[in-house]
């Protein structure tokens, strides 16, 4: 039995029965990529083989700083009331960024 639509002397409803599809599946698959236009078809892109690379140098990473076991909250008065609370050990640059956000305001 041939089992490709396209080798001369096939029968649809064998190839498809190989397969295990209704011969109907057969068909409109075999439209559909007929339909398709060969300039939308990907290029093919020629390919080389190598030797696979050496690993990389492992990264030497610095030690982590060792976590306070207690963080304390710090409060900032800034005047009219208004108050800040945030952790001890806050990002200074991100704190600065926002006491100038809310001092415009």
């Amino acid at each position: 039995m041939k089992t490709n639509i396209r080798e001369p002397g096939a029968v649809v409803s064998d190839v498809a029965r190989s397969a295990g599809i209704h011969v109907s599946q057969l068909f409109r698959w075999r439209k559909e990529l007929c339909q398709i236009s060969a300039p939308s078809l990907p290029p093919f892109v020629p390919i080389e083989v190598v030797a696979a690379l050496p690993p990389p140098d492992p990264v030497e990473t610095a030690p982590t700083p060792r976590a306070r076991k207690k963080t304390s909250i710090v409060t900032i008065e800034l005047g009219s009331g208004r108050r800040i609370r945030v952790d001890s050990d806050v990002d200074t640059e991100a704190l600065g960024r926002i006491l100038d956000v809310v001092e415009r305001r």
